[in-house]
């Protein structure tokens, strides 16, 4: 239950009544935000007891230079939690690295926590927080990411008490962990790229809880499939020689239990576990009990999930597993952003409509993106399921951060790790992306590793992009390429994935944030060319990267924000631009043929064919060339011996990659199909690297034939229409890429050569 509170900041003399600002879009939760207790919900799902108080609502607030002091006055009001820079404030001001935020309350306690201690609760606040309760200070804390807690007991009068926050975020300016954000304009506006309106000050709930002297701080839970059991530690303190209770049980009835020492390992049995995963995402309930002797001293409650995840060999590919089982990982990129309330979502019921947004779409994975969600966030990934990558946010791009920086940015990220690591959604950590302030990769690969070897580690996401340097170690390695799909392999210590690709563009005239300055990696001419070629990228992973030992795909994103236009949602959650029902089945497609996956397609080297098309009304043409161009053709056996050579192909290793083709022509050896500006053609092999990639095509399985993508320009395909041979890709723009009879256009028959 939460304890209400009395004496929340009242306005100051002579101030207006206090109003939200008008953000630049509304969401369908923007309306429905408390002006008293916004974001009511207990905040620690992991870690729940039956009393606490929320301190979110209404605060007296003002804004300094970095340096001063305790305002004598307090001039505004800020709805807490949400950031000075988000209309849902109230206050939707531009705060910069010369300014020091401050935040001032009152309350009481309730006279029924008496005997117990009162810890002053944070989710987070971005970034150097001091905080006061009646005039002495209580706590500092450095960090924008990770929750953090006062005994404020001590400083507690018998009735009215006085909270002071202050804040300082010098966000990019300042060295620490930012992510996406920058100082901007909080007004729309056109520019900014992939980087977005600062989040400063108290961004999570703030909240009162009692404890006992002695209590419980956090349950550490491991699930270990290998002898069914949850492997918890219950962290406490004061709890010095004290024991700890651990129950673990499902609809009421209890599964196992274990006592063991605080803050030591305890092996609860979980028999018969009922495995978590997206299909079924079961949750345990968990109890933990501090005891003194045989006394409870503390309770409090949770939840867990018994799943494993591992790299290991499928079929003699490296691939993640999850429970023992290759199961391919299709998400989106999610950023966490919102144009009502920046880094804070409006409601609970809008921090999980992001998630089931993935869930309809039939995702069963998301990238969250160089930001990390509050815990209730996370209670949804795990109640949903989701598999979850957490990013840790990333220092400024573009500069080595100094010493300190690097000392901070780490102890956070071990913050952030112990915060979440019970999470069963959570799978892998994403150390740095894209070498944004990157060092010592390897390093805190392997640290990382070893401070939770229960989950997968990347090293470095779009290792191939932007001036990064990998590691080398880690899971995965992870390449970024847009559009892509692209080829990314696996090697003998690391599966592929592919962490970022697509960014399909569509404005929807009425939900654009600055209309006409939104940006894409490709603009869609319509809602219709959007759909056939986002489904069409998941189809050509299911078909071509999938097979070739691709594991993941992180598709960019789930929803537009700021300037950025490649959402699969606008960025005010009013509209989805893409045709659910087609996506799901894409995405479950997919996903099926990761659990029985077809062996890779290959074609016999060293060997002349012909290659027949398999179009109905069309089977009695082939592939060949004329004048340098590539046609299709009737070829039977009264055709002059020219036709037979022009339509007869030598399949030799590809030129570009070995584990894909390339076809020299019989009559013109060394000379090769490929594909210039769309066009396919005959041409002789110059050398160039442009070449060899041109002329290389990777063998992909089809109906009654084989389909032959490009190894350059993966997703695309061999495709005679009109008689005419093109490089054709679903969902695209062009003529050729008409997508009537386009799988049957692009799948050819291997067969015996018209001219051996």
């Amino acid at each position: 239950m939460s304890t209400a509170l009395t004496g929340i900041g009242s306005a100051p003399a002579g101030a207006a009544a206090w109003a939200p600002k008008p953000p630049p879009m509304t969401t369908p939760w923007t309306d429905q935000v408390p002006v008293d207790k916004p974001l009511p919900e207990y905040p620690r799902p992991q870690l729940t007891r039956p009393d606490w108080s929320n301190l979110n609502g209404l605060w007296d607030f003002a804004v300094t230079g970095r340096d001063a002091g305790q305002p004598a006055s307090f001039p505004d009001q800020i709805r807490v939690p949400f950031v000075a820079e988000s209309a849902l404030s109230g206050i939707q001001r531009k705060i910069t690295e010369n300014d020091k935020l401050w935040y001032k309350r009152t309350f009481t306690v309730p006279a029924d926590w008496n005997g117990r201690r009162v810890e002053l609760n944070f989710g987070a606040s971005d970034w150097q927080t001091t905080v006061w309760v009646n005039g002495a200070q209580v706590g500092a804390h450095k960090g924008g990411y990770d929750s953090f807690a006062y005994d404020i007991t001590p400083r507690l009068g018998g009735g009215t008490n006085t909270v002071v926050v202050s804040v300082y975020d010098p966000t990019q300016t300042g060295g620490q962990a930012v992510g996406k954000q920058r100082i901007n304009d909080v007004q729309p506006h056109s520019g900014g790229g992939i980087f977005y309106t600062a989040a400063s000050g108290i961004w999570q709930t703030v909240w009162l809880e009692p404890v006992a002297a002695a209590h419980i701080t956090r349950l550490d839970m491991t699930p270990n499939l290998g002898d069914s059991t949850l492997r918890v530690k219950a962290q406490a303190a004061s709890a010095s020689g004290r024991s700890a209770r651990v129950t673990v049980s499902s609809g009421g009835n209890v599964v196992g239990t274990a006592t063991g020492a605080a803050g030591s390992e305890i092996s609860v049995p979980v028999p018969n576990a009922r495995l978590w995963s997206p299909d079924d995402p079961f949750l345990y309930d968990v109890k933990a009990e501090l005891l003194d002797g045989s006394s409870v001293t503390d309770t409090v409650g949770g939840y867990a999930g018994m799943r494993s995840i591992a790299v290991a060999k499928v079929d003699n590919v490296l691939r993640p597993v999850l429970n023992g089982k290759f199961v391919f990982q299709t998400g989106t990129l999610d950023q966490g952003y919102w144009p009502d309330g920046i880094y804070t979502a409006p409601t609970d019921a809008a921090l999980k409509s992001d998630l089931q947004a993935h869930k309809d779409l039939g995702f069963n994975m998301v990238r969250k993106h160089i930001k990390v969600e509050p815990q209730r966030w996370f209670y949804w990934a795990d109640k949903l399921g989701l598999l979850v990558w957490q990013d840790m946010p990333a220092m400024d791009t573009g500069k080595s951060p100094a010493t300190a920086a690097r000392t901070q940015w780490e102890a956070e990220f071990h913050a952030v790790i112990d915060q979440h690591r019970s999470s069963p959604s959570l799978v892998m950590w994403v150390d740095q992306n894209e070498g944004w302030g990157q060092y010592d990769q390897a390093r805190i690969a392997n640290e990382v590793k070893a401070y939770d070897p229960s989950r997968l580690v990347n090293n470095m996401s779009g290792v191939n992009c932007c001036g990064s340097v990998d590691g080398g170690n880690g899971d995965v390695v992870d390449n970024h390429i847009y559009v892509g799909p692209g080829n990314t392999a696996p090697t003998s210590t690391r599966a592929a994935v592919l962490g970022e690709f697509g960014g399909l563009g569509y404005k929807v005239p009425g939900h654009e944030w600055f209309p006409g300055g939104g940006f894409s990696y490709e603009d869609q001419a319509s809602v219709s060319a959007l759909n056939n070629r986002f489904v069409g990228l998941l189809d050509s992973i299911r078909l071509g990267q999938l097979p070739a030992g691709l594991s993941a795909s992180v598709y960019t994103e789930i929803t537009d924000v700021e300037n950025e236009a490649n959402g699969l949602l606008t960025y005010d959650r009013q509209v989805m631009k893409v045709d659910a029902a087609r996506v799901r089945a894409a995405n479950q497609a997919l996903i099926n043929a990761s659990k029985n996956p077809a062996p890779p397609v290959t074609l016999p080297t060293g060997q002349y064919k012909s290659l027949r098309v398999t179009t109905p009304g069309y089977t009695d043409k082939y592939l060949r060339h004329q004048d340098a161009l590539a046609f299709t053709a009737v070829v039977d056996g009264a055709s002059g011996a020219l036709l037979k050579n022009d339509a007869t192909w030598k399949i030799v290793t590809g030129l570009a990659n070995s584990t894909c083709y390339s076809l020299e022509s019989r009559n013109y050896p060394g000379e090769y199909l490929r594909h210039q500006n769309f066009r396919v053609r005959r041409d002789a092999n110059d050398g160039s690297a442009l070449f060899r990639a041109d002329a290389t095509w990777c063998a992909v399985a089809g109906t009654g034939g084989v389909r032959l993508s490009s190894a350059n320009l993966p997703g695309s395909y061999l495709r005679h229409i009109d008689s005419e041979v093109w490089l054709a890709t679903p969902g695209g723009g062009h003529a050729w890429d008409n997508p009537a009879t386009f799988t049957e256009d692009t799948t050819w028959a291997v067969e015996a050569p018209w001219a051996p």
